[in-house]
């Protein structure tokens, strides 16, 4: 008989040891998925983690793997701030749709000038969007005890909306020929997202991913900041006898991630994107909840999380093109992801007895 027994003190060999677990079985996982679906599992496999890297025009994929890896990390370190204190902001795609609408919106009406304070100026606007639709369930949270998680996620279909309403109207291209959708940022040097060097994927939004993972991880490790939010997250109680404020935390957790949201969304839509369109949205902002918890929580290790689940949408894409594999079936496989590292995750706290459990012990 199996029994679970909790561990005295968390297993620190688990807690990093369970995202590559997670992973293994993912890929077993998935490569039955994909047999199932009549391909070869270890062609797939292949072709999602290796082709990108080394495979036929490895030099352009790589390059989409800083593309689509900065606005999952950017995302996934706001999250995990919040997370790590115990507030739970489901939101973030929300935010990130409207940081892109108002930075597009402060750039577009300068359209066609060229100055070099008009993509700093955007920049500004999109984390001050995000900021301000996050700041709609931290202060109904904070003043009528509502829950985050529901608010935050309803925003996301009105976000959407309002994603839908300017490309259709207040942001479509006026030489657009009827079309949805803003101008191309292409053609507007100005408030153009260019990659730093050329066809590396490597653009402002990348950089702005690297700075904020580890300016969070100092954060978190050597300021008081960072430690009011661990403790409100591992003992709430001694937090309170501490002196930290649940109201200024509430604000300032869902006010950071709210920010990176709409930095996300601005460098994506002014670089990778290139426009404001009805179907701007790509789920990145659910996606950084996987990414967060494949980090460890941890900055640093967002970073490399971000790049993981970046191959897989890299990776995937590929699999597709090549051998036809339906689009879901590569969102399965990511979510499988997920699935495998909550359910391994209990390794971390828990030790499988054969038996009845026995008195707690701490050790891996």
């Amino acid at each position: 008989m199996l029994s679970l027994e909790r561990r005295a003190n968390p297993s620190q060999f688990w807690l990093w040891f369970t995202p590559v677990l997670a992973v293994i079985l993912t890929m077993v996982a998935g490569g039955l998925l994909f047999a199932l679906l009549g391909s070869n599992p270890f062609t797939v496999i292949r072709t999602i983690f290796w082709d990108p890297l080394a495979g036929t025009n490895a030099s352009y994929f790589r390059a989409q793997l800083f593309i689509k890896a900065a606005p999952l990390i950017l995302i996934a370190v706001g999250l995990a701030m919040g997370f790590r204190a115990g507030i739970w902001n489901i939101g973030a795609e929300g935010q990130y749709i409207m940081g892109a609408i108002i930075g597009a919106s402060v750039g577009l009406a300068f359209f066609p000038t060229e100055n070099r304070l008009i993509f700093p100026l955007m920049v500004a606007a999109g984390a001050f969007g995000g900021w301000a639709w996050a700041m709609i369930p931290a202060i109904l949270k904070t003043k009528f005890n509502t829950n985050e998680i529901l608010v935050s996620l309803m925003l996301v279909y009105v976000a959407q909306a309002i994603l839908a309403k300017a490309s259709f109207s207040f942001l479509r291209n006026p030489d657009g020929m009827g079309f949805p959708g803003s101008r191309n940022f292409s053609t507007y040097p100005a408030a153009r997202n260019l990659d730093l060097i050329e066809r590396s994927g490597f653009h402002w939004g990348a950089v702005a991913a690297l700075g904020v993972a580890v300016a969070a991880y100092v954060l978190l490790t050597r300021h008081g900041i960072g430690f009011r939010i661990r403790l409100a997250g591992q003992a709430p109680r001694a937090a309170r006898f501490h002196g930290v404020s649940p109201t200024r935390l509430v604000i300032f957790c869902l006010g950071f991630a709210g920010a990176l949201a709409g930095l996300a969304g601005i460098f994506e839509a002014s670089g990778p994107s290139g426009q404001i369109t009805e179907n701007f949205a790509t789920g990145y902002g659910f996606t950084a909840i996987i990414v967060a918890f494949l980090g460890r929580l941890n900055p640093l290790g967002i970073i490399f999380a971000g790049l993981l689940m970046a191959l897989t949408y890299v990776g995937g894409s590929l699999a597709e093109s090549r051998l036809n594999l339906p689009a879901a079936s590569i969102q399965v496989f990511q979510g499988m992801l997920l699935f495998f590292l909550l359910g391994v995750d209990m390794l971390t706290n828990y030790r499988i007895r054969y038996g009845a459990a026995r008195v707690k012990g701490a050790g891996a």
